[in-house]
């Protein structure tokens, strides 16, 4: 269940680093922006806000490959950011588009599931 566990983590990073790399270096671009409904003036204007998400984003990879590479001891590192991932996505899926719990949120709760049921016993 570990491996499984981390496979499905490895799944959240991947999909949250491409997602700081679209919000942050890409997002001006029309196929990135137009999936969310902007047009360019907009999404010149929120620009920046766009790239904070981004920088969170990577937080966000970043924190869940720290909890893979910690091992055995990843456990809360690991639960503490997909529940970050789940909480996001939630959020997401009500401001910007439902298709992020898809994206988003169903990912983290499979991994969060099986980081639980491969958790470390006392």
């Amino acid at each position: 269940m570990l491996q499984t566990a981390n496979v499905l983590t490895a799944i959240a990073i991947l999909i949250h680093f491409a997602l700081m790399i679209g919000e942050i270096f890409f997002w001006k671009q029309p196929f990135i922006h137009k999936r969310l409904g902007f047009n360019l003036t907009e999404a010149t204007q929120a620009a920046a806000i766009v790239a904070n998400a981004g920088l969170y984003n990577g937080f966000i990879a970043s924190g869940l490959t720290w909890g893979i590479i910690s091992g055995a001891k990843g456990y809360p590192i690991k639960t503490f950011f997909l529940a970050c991932v789940i909480i996001a996505g939630l959020f997401g899926a009500v401001t910007l588009k439902p298709t992020t719990l898809l994206i988003q949120t169903l990912p983290g709760v499979a991994a969060l599931v099986c980081v639980w049921l491969s958790r470390p016993m006392p």
